[in-house]
């Protein structure tokens, strides 16, 4: 089992297991429609993010597939939670883990999100032995996209009309880095 007993410091942030009393940071990003119009779910309530920090709070170990490990991204200066970044192990057997990232756009636009994805990547590389991390996106998240681009994640795939969301057909983009790319490009 792979747990984070200290939290991550990056040049700019601390990564580490979210608490309840990250709520309100929390529901500052998620109540935003604009957040949640490229995630699953809708602009929460305080109630609902609420019930979103809690069982976060429980995603602070991988050891079996499926399980998620979330991370609150918090500006040490302020102790503020700027957003979240999270590693799911999607295969022990195969060595395949999947990133993903939500960020408050208060904060968006200042290379915050990719430090903490990368921070992330080199967890599930170096620290976890993963052979390979996706990455998915809407296909119209092209901030999102360019993060993995940027990540030097390569695109494998644009699916078309893959899913509906709130009534809607939506286009995913899958991005993906081998272990050996992330320690050609490190």
């Amino acid at each position: 089992m792979f747990t984070v007993a200290a939290p991550i410091a990056t040049d700019r942030l601390l990564l580490r297991p979210f608490i309840l009393d990250d709520t309100d940071d929390v529901w500052a990003y998620q109540r935003k429609p604009d957040v949640a119009q490229h995630l699953l779910w809708e602009a929460r309530d305080r109630e609902q993010t609420g019930a979103a920090v809690e069982r976060m709070t429980r995603e602070n170990a991988l050891s079996e597939d499926g399980d998620c490990l979330s991370l609150a991204a918090v500006l040490p200066e302020t102790g503020q939670v700027i957003g979240q970044v999270e590693l799911v192990l999607l295969s022990r057997a195969n060595r395949q883990g999947e990133v993903g990232y939500i960020f408050n756009p208060d904060f968006q636009g200042k290379g915050l999100a990719t430090e903490a994805a990368r921070a992330v990547l080199r967890l599930g590389f170096d620290e976890l032995d993963l052979h390979r991390i996706i990455g998915r996106c809407s296909a119209h998240n092209l901030a999102s996209a360019k993060l993995m681009e940027r990540l030097g994640m390569r695109r494998e795939a644009h699916f078309v009309d893959s899913m509906i969301i709130r009534g809607t057909w939506r286009e995913e983009l899958v991005y993906a880095m081998l272990q050996r790319e992330w320690r050609a490009n490190s």
